[in-house]
Formats: C-alpha cells, sequence, structure tokens
C-alpha cells in the first residue's frame, strides 16, 4: 500500500536531512572561532541545501523539476561529505564524529538515489 505524499514534511529523506543539517550545526559549532566564517560556515550551508532542494523540488509539483531538484540535493550532499573530510584532516572533527557524519550522509544518498528511480520518467 503506497502512502501519497502530500507535502516534502511527509518524505522520510527530507527528515533525515533536516536530522543531518542539526548533526552539522552542532558539530560547527564546535570548530575554532577562526573557521565561524570558513569551512564551517560551508559545511552549514552545503547541509541546509539539501532538505531546501528537496522541498523546493516536490514544491514544484512537476516530476522533472523534482528530479533535477533531487540531483541538486545531491551535489550538495557530495559537497558536505568532502568538507567533513576535511574538518576530519584537519583535526576539527574526530575520526566517529566523522563515521557518524558519514553513516547518514550515505543513508541519505540511498534514499535520494531510490527516490530519483522510483520517479516516473
Amino acid at each position: 500500500m503506497a502512502t501519497t505524499v502530500k507535502s516534502y514534511r511527509d518524505l522520510i529523506v527530507w527528515q533525515k536531512a533536516m536530522e543531518l543539517v542539526k548533526r552539522i550545526y552542532r558539530t560547527a559549532g564546535s570548530f575554532p572561532t577562526h573557521e565561524r566564517y570558513g569551512l564551517a560556515d560551508q559545511m552549514r550551508r552545503s547541509a541546509v541545501s539539501i532538505p531546501s532542494n528537496i522541498a523546493e523540488g516536490q514544491a514544484r509539483q512537476h516530476t522533472a523539476e523534482f528530479r533535477h531538484f533531487l540531483y541538486i540535493a545531491l551535489g550538495s550532499l557530495a559537497e558536505l561529505e568532502t568538507q567533513t573530510l576535511i574538518a576530519c584532516d584537519v583535526a576539527y572533527l574526530t575520526v566517529d564524529d566523522l563515521k557518524d557524519v558519514e553513516s547518514l550522509i550515505g543513508e541519505i544518498r540511498r534514499m535520494l538515489h531510490g527516490l530519483i528511480r522510483q520517479l516516473p520518467k
């Protein structure tokens, strides 16, 4: 039995992306103050872009546009993944924190690809 999506808020991938945003905000908040407008800010922007693009695409009510915005969300996810690797390399992020974030990123990536595959062509 398929459930009807009435809003982007009904999408589990959007909900997971919102979890990721909160996680990144908490994590980036512990970065050195000189990174406030550097890597921390860039990570926050990339993270916020993911659920934002899912929401915008779903709200447009056209499958092709939704698919396009889901691909943009995937791009932002790749950006964020790269930024978290950089943060770990410069010791702003612990290896354990990196693993937790990477796990959530991987889950969201799989969900986005699955959603894209399910959309009618």
